[in-house]
């Protein structure tokens, strides 16, 4: 399932550097060229992406392995 969120993170990241360049003018392609309003979607879009990738990382991180513990039955 981690995996799922690396994807789509990563996804959201790419669309959103696309639309805050395309919003700035760098990328002049399509409706959004030249419109300030895209690159702020942008960079929200490319901070939700962060925001997953390091939600992903933290929920596998946090969850203790059972396996090798350490600890002896009798």
């Amino acid at each position: 399932m981690k995996w799922v969120f690396y994807i789509v993170g990563v996804v959201l990241i790419l669309m959103g550097a696309v639309w805050a360049l395309q919003g700035i003018n760098v990328i002049p392609v399509g409706f959004m060229a030249g419109h300030f309003q895209y690159t702020i979607f942008g960079l929200i879009l490319a901070v939700a992406g962060i925001g997953l990738l390091v939600f992903a990382n933290r929920r596998s991180r946090s969850t203790p392995k059972a396996e090798g513990s350490g600890k002896s039955v009798k």
